[in-house]
């Protein structure tokens, strides 16, 4: 498997664990969704809004312009529930398409973008879409974890059970 093909899996991977986890995040009631479950960033939905910001509003621009946007980890960027899930249903839908149109020789280079002080940044490229992608894997993992402390439905969001899913689709 190329490097192109290993990180279009682990975007169909992101965006299938993504949406399992947001369908069942709609059957929280608000109070627990809301609530402080001892996360990181506090509820359910601080931690989907950190999701955004971090995969989608930072890394995304990065991978995609080469800048990095002024933007605090913690922000609320989405405070409605039903336009915070669609927007990161939109944003994992965007990882595919653009690994895809990186050549070959991509993947052995650097990021490089600038920040909003005008600060040149390079970083090894694979390793830091590899982060990416491990840093919402983490925070789907917190958030499943809260949902079973809550006594909520908790989806299977396991790579291999994903792996076995694509694997049988692709079988005539």
């Amino acid at each position: 498997m190329n490097p192109t093909q290993h990180f279009s899996l682990l975007a169909r991977y992101n965006g299938w664990a993504t949406a399992r986890l947001l369908d069942a995040v709609a059957a929280v009631p608000d109070a627990d969704y809301r609530g402080d479950t001892g996360l990181f960033f506090g509820s359910i939905h601080g931690t989907l809004n950190h999701l955004l910001v971090g995969e989608h509003l930072l890394w995304f621009v990065r991978f995609d312009e080469g800048r990095s946007p002024a933007l605090a980890l913690d922000a609320e960027a989405e405070p409605d529930r039903t336009a915070l899930a669609q927007r990161l249903r939109d944003g994992v839908a965007r990882w595919e398409p653009l690994i895809t149109r990186w050549p070959a020789d991509r993947w052995d280079g650097a990021l490089a973008y600038t920040t909003t002080n005008g600060e040149a940044v390079s970083m090894p490229f694979a390793a830091t879409l590899a982060h990416v992608f491990n840093h919402g894997t983490h925070h789907r993992g917190q958030i499943t974890a809260a949902l079973t402390a809550l006594g909520h439905a908790c989806p299977v969001l396991d790579l291999i059970y994903f792996l076995r899913a694509e694997q049988a689709a692709a079988m005539p």
